[in-house]
């Protein structure tokens, strides 16, 4: 009797945990969604102030945000809550997140918004705050002028890097100073040249969003930087400035010679003015010579 209760026994345990066993049976996991990083390749436009000339330097940040897109419609940059939000990337032959991020999912994309120098203290998307240095006459004040901005929009998720194009807000103003009548060229080397745009604005506003800049109204004078063959640079707001003022100043020897003309800067774009200084009885001609994007004659006459 005792043999047929241990029997019975373990034959019911069994069938237990069989029956258990069999309720489970159809339970599959559901696969985890897989994470994929966001990366970024960033390049600047051929029209570089950077130190280099062809690209970032190590330890150059930019700001990033990412947007994304919901029902197939793109969303509006925000001020925050959008995926991604001002995030700092740090150039070291690589572009590298302050931290990690990553897509939405596997499916969704996005527009992405980047802006270079980085700024921690952004708080209007619309609005952002930009300028350029009154004094650019060393190669530092020129370099910390310099405003980029990029925006690549519907990028479907990748493991790859997203290309990123930051092109330059502001304009670059060259002037090329020549030896005409009365001057040598090596005079004008050994002279103490300086070259200023007057009355020029130095902050705005830049839209993240668009690229758009809108001038303040301060005006102030920009000094130029000197570099080889007396060539001159500094880098401007987007703006017309009146016939009223006098555009430039070329100083020579403590001597300034202005030149009264209107003109209008227009961002991204480089304009090279070539100015020949001659001696004459009331003082010095300037001749301005073409742009180099719309071969139109600028010339003028400073007193």
């Amino acid at each position: 009797m005792k043999t047929y209760h241990q029997l019975l026994c373990a034959t019911m345990l069994a069938l237990f945990v069989a029956g258990c066993s069999s309720d489970h049976t159809d339970e599959v996991p559901e696969p985890e969604s897989k994470k994929i990083p966001i990366t970024l390749s960033c390049g600047i436009t051929a029209t570089s102030t950077k130190a280099t000339d062809t690209g970032f330097e190590t330890g150059d940040k930019i700001g990033l945000y990412v947007v994304n897109y919901s029902g197939g419609v793109s969303g509006p940059l925000l001020n925050a809550g959008n995926h991604v939000d001002n995030m700092r990337f740090t150039y070291d032959g690589t572009w590298t997140p302050a931290t990690p991020i990553y897509w939405e999912d596997e499916t969704t994309p996005a527009d992405f918004y980047g802006y270079y120098p980085y700024s921690s203290t952004l708080t209007n998307v619309k609005a952002m705050p930009v300028e350029t240095l009154a004094d650019q006459s060393t190669e530092a004040n020129y370099k910390a002028s310099d405003f980029l901005w990029g925006k690549t929009l519907n990028v479907s998720p990748t493991e790859k890097a997203v290309g990123l194009t930051l092109n330059h807000v502001f304009s670059c103003a060259v002037v090329k100073v020549s030896a005409g009548n009365g001057f040598t060229t090596e005079g004008l080397e050994a002279a103490n040249v300086s070259v200023k745009l007057n009355q020029a604005v130095c902050q705005a506003t830049l839209n993240l969003q668009d690229g758009s800049v809108t001038p303040g109204t301060q005006k102030e004078s920009v000094s130029f930087l000197r570099g080889k063959n007396n060539e001159f640079k500094a880098l401007v707001i987007p703006q017309s400035i009146p016939l009223a003022n006098n555009l430039f100043t070329v100083t020579i020897d403590g001597r300034d010679f202005n030149l009264k003309k209107e003109f209008t800067f227009v961002g991204g774009k480089r304009h090279t003015f070539t100015i020949t200084v001659k001696k004459t009885s009331n003082g010095i001609n300037v001749d301005i010579g073409d742009w180099t994007d719309d071969g139109e004659d600028h010339g003028g006459v400073a007193e």
